[in-house]
């Protein structure tokens, strides 16, 4: 290698440019030109981290995929339908696949970047010139490609166990649509929590929230069943809204319902906006 490929031509990746606009144009200008990355490069860049480091962490990433799984053969066997009208997996499958997103982008999302906050990970990230947006964004889109391979496994099963889901190509933006804003809505809870409370909370806390919306989000139970105060509650949460609304489209043919879009959309703009307003490096 020659000292021009060393520092670069006027055309390649080299580390220095030719000068230019002086009578020295054709000499190599040595001065350092420092400067951050574009946002779109700093998302992509930290995107592929993410992913990386989520797909590094099996054991988590296997347990999002087997809770789902096994709760869906499981409620599919027992019949938990107060109602043999609809077939029990035509009504689980679509508030196991909310629930799905809810392990990756909640639960499992909180549970790691606590930690990573507490090894001091995100410590030195914060000495870098990365924004918190620019972190919390790599975040939620590295689980949105996590979910992709839950939801894939999730049809897969559904099928298998008889799913005959309504609507058929025609539900795909709708269904887009609210797993996209129901991720957002979890992706911000998750990174909320995980910003502002100590690892150890963080893990208690988030498998706590994991259980009570699993138990009133209207995932296995219908909210129907639920007496009326509690149902009034569980109405506005985001597991509920995600799970009705993929109801709606996938086991009933209609549209996902306005209420149920406002209220994750509501959800994810106050929980990301805050947890970029308030999420500490350390």
């Amino acid at each position: 290698m020659t000292a021009a490929d060393a520092l670069g031509s006027p055309s390649g990746p080299g580390p220095y440019r030719p000068a230019a606009g002086h009578a020295g144009a054709g000499l190599l200008d040595l001065r350092p030109a420092p400067a951050a990355a574009t946002r779109a490069r700093m998302f992509a860049a930290q995107t592929r981290l993410e992913l990386i480091l989520t797909l590094r962490r099996g054991e988590s990433v296997l347990l999002t995929m087997i809770i789902p799984i096994g709760l869906l053969a499981f409620f599919t066997a027992v019949d938990v339908l107060p109602s043999g009208a609809e077939k029990s997996v035509d009504f689980l499958v679509p508030g196991v696949l909310a629930l799905a997103v809810m392990s990756t982008a909640f639960t499992g999302q909180a549970i790691a970047t606590g930690f990573e906050r507490s090894y001091g990970v995100l410590k030195r990230l914060g000495a870098t010139p990365l924004p918190r947006s620019i972190l919390l964004a790599g975040k939620t889109a590295a689980v949105l490609a996590v979910e992709v391979i839950q939801l894939v496994l999730l049809v897969a099963v559904g099928f298998a166990l008889g799913w005959d889901p309504a609507g058929g190509a025609g539900a795909v933006p709708s269904v887009l649509a609210l797993l996209v804003l129901g991720t957002a809505a979890f992706s911000g809870l998750g990174l909320l929590m995980a910003g502002t409370l100590r690892a150890e909370a963080t893990l208690a806390a988030a498998n706590g929230v994991y259980l009570l919306l699993l138990l009133i989000g209207g995932v296995v139970f219908p909210l129907s069943k639920l007496p009326g105060w509690l149902r009034a509650i569980a109405e506005v949460l985001p597991t509920a809204a995600l799970s009705d609304g993929l109801r709606d489209v996938l086991a009933d043919g209609s549209g996902p319902g306005v209420r149920n879009l406002v209220v994750l959309a509501v959800w994810a703009v106050v929980t990301l906006g805050l947890a970029a307003r308030t999420f500490r490096w350390e």
